[in-house]
């Protein structure tokens, strides 16, 4: 029972990344021809999310500076995270979010935001978009469902990728290979189309 139940997340997983595939595709290649343009003209790629979505901030963030699967120079961003630092600094009861915070202070005109959630409901991360566009930054949404409140906050220049579905789990799982597909696709912009050898 218990592995018949393991197997399903598998096909589960795997049905949605394949039904997605073509869907996200075009809105993906959107995204890295942005994170290109800011990378090439100076500047730079934040990226937030909160909860779980706040570690893939952070698993993004070091894929673009460590390097993801060719060896080529760090490129520069930085993941902006909400902890309790951030609150135990405020002097007032009624403080913005964190993240707005973080972006209003580090980001400039021609960075890219990257916000990743499930819901798109997280009051954090519609702050920091707002911030994101206070700053004439882009900002490129990788979300869930149906985009929720931070569907109606993006520009006609931001990048709306969504994976329509409502389990977090394998809205996070489809996010991971989308985070992956970025990483690679800004390599294959700035280092040259290349099969990657292992």
């Amino acid at each position: 029972m218990l592995e018949q139940r393991i197997q399903q997340h598998f096909i589960d997983s795997a049905d949605l990344k394949y039904q997605t595939s073509q869907a996200l595709s075009g809105a993906i290649a959107a995204a890295v021809q942005a994170m290109v343009a800011s990378i090439t003209g100076g500047a730079k790629l934040l990226s937030c999310g909160s909860g779980p979505c706040g570690a893939l901030a952070q698993q993004f963030a070091a894929l673009c500076v460590g390097g993801f699967e060719r060896d080529r120079p760090e490129l520069a961003a930085l993941a902006l995270v909400p902890d309790a630092t951030w609150m135990a600094t405020s002097t007032t009861e009624a403080v913005a979010s964190p993240l707005a915070r973080q972006v209003r202070a580090l980001g400039q005109a021609g960075d890219v935001l990257l916000a990743l959630t499930t819901s798109g409901n997280e009051p954090a991360l519609l702050e920091a978009v707002q911030a994101a566009h206070e700053r004439d930054m882009t900002v490129v949404a990788l979300c869930g469902r149906d985009g929720g409140g931070l569907a109606g906050l993006l520009r006609e220049t931001d990048v709306q990728i969504c994976v329509p579905h409502d389990r977090p789990a394998r809205v996070r799982e489809v996010q991971t290979l989308v985070l992956h597909c970025l990483c690679d696709g800004m390599d294959a912009q700035l280092l040259g189309d290349q099969e990657i050898s292992l």
